[in-house]
C-alpha cells in the first residue's frame, strides 16, 4: 500500500516518529493584518468645513480638541500650498521679456525656502502648425496646470532665437536659480513622445516638485455659509495670482541689469 507522506494521519505520525518518512513542513505563516488607520488617516478625507461639523458632534471634549487641532493644521497647510501655487498656466512672453520672466524669475524662492533654491522655470519655444510642436504644447499646458509651483512660459521659436531652424523646434529650456539646468532640442522629432516622458525629465532636473497627496474636493451644501468658504483656502487657489510672477518675495537675488549690460547672454543656447 502506497503511503502519502503529506496526509495528516496517526499512521503517518507513527512513521515520522521512527524516521521512516520525513517530518511535515510547517504551514506558512498567516499574513499580518493591515495596520489600523491612524486618526489623521480617518480625517484626511474631509474638508476643513466638514471637520468643523464633525468636531461639534464629537462624543467628548478630547476628541473635539483633536479634530479641531487637525483642522487648524490642515488650514495652515492649505494656505502654505496656496501661497506656493503662484502659476498654474502657460504665460506667453516676448524676447524683450525673457530676462525678467525667465532668468530673473527663476531666482525667486518661496518665502519659507531657507535654502533659497529658486523657482523652476520651463521655457517652451514653439512653432504653430508644426505637428510635434503643437502636440508638445498640449503636454506643456497640462503640466503647467498639474504643477502650479513651476512657471511655464512660451515664446515663438524664431522670435526668441532669430533664424531658428524647424529641426530644433520645439525647444524646452529649464531654468532654476538663474541657471540653465537642461535644454531639450527638437523634442519629438525622432518619434512621438508621451507626456510622461517629458514629465519625468522635468522632475529629474528639479524643475517640478514631486506632487503632493491630493486634497479631497469640498462637497458643498446649498445652505453652506460664506464664512465656511473663507475657512477653506482651496477655493481661492484656482484664482490666485493672475500675473506671471505673482507676489515677488523679498529674497529675490540679483539686481536689475543696467543699460550698459544689455547683451544677448540670456540667449546663448546650445543649438
Amino acid at each position: 500500500m502506497a503511503v502519502n507522506p503529506d496526509e495528516d494521519t496517526e499512521f503517518n505520525d507513527a512513521l515520522r516518529k521512527y524516521g521512516i518518512i520525513p517530518p511535515r513542513e510547517p504551514p506558512p505563516p498567516s499574513p499580518s493584518p493591515p495596520p489600523s488607520p491612524t486618526f489623521d488617516d480617518l480625517l484626511n478625507d474631509f474638508t476643513p468645513s466638514e471637520l468643523r461639523e464633525i468636531s461639534e458632534d464629537a462624543p467628548d471634549d478630547e476628541t473635539e480638541r483633536m479634530i479641531a487641532a487637525y483642522r487648524l493644521k490642515r488650514l495652515a497647510d492649505d494656505r502654505k500650498a496656496e501661497k506656493r501655487a503662484r502659476f498654474g498656466r502657460v504665460y506667453p512672453i516676448g524676447r524683450e521679456d525673457y530676462t525678467r520672466e525667465v532668468t530673473e524669475a527663476s531666482k525667486i524662492s518661496d518665502e519659507d525656502d531657507e535654502e533659497e533654491t529658486g523657482t523652476g522655470v520651463v521655457c517652451f519655444l514653439y512653432k504653430d502648425g508644426l505637428p510635434r510642436s503643437d502636440r508638445t504644447f498640449e503636454h506643456i499646458r497640462l503640466l503647467a496646470g498639474r504643477y502650479p509651483r513651476t512657471k511655464f512660459v512660451s515664446i515663438v521659436g524664431d522670435k526668441c532665437i532669430p533664424n531658428l531652424p524647424d529641426s530644433r523646434v520645439p525647444m524646452i529650456i529649464v531654468y532654476k536659480n538663474g541657471e540653465i539646468r537642461n535644454q531639450i532640442v527638437g523634442w519629438g522629432s525622432d518619434k512621438e513622445r508621451r507626456i510622461e516622458e517629458l514629465e519625468a525629465i522635468l522632475l529629474v532636473t528639479a524643475a517640478l516638485h514631486m506632487p503632493e497627496l491630493p486634497q479631497p474636493e469640498p462637497r458643498r451644501k446649498d445652505d453652506e455659509s460664506e464664512d465656511e468658504e473663507d475657512d477653506d483656502p482651496s477655493s481661492r487657489m484656482r484664482s490666485k495670482a493672475t500675473s506671471t510672477n505673482g507676489k515677488v518675495p523679498k529674497n529675490i537675488r540679483g539686481g536689475t541689469k543696467s543699460k550698459d549690460d544689455d547683451s544677448d547672454s540670456d540667449f546663448d543656447f546650445d543649438l
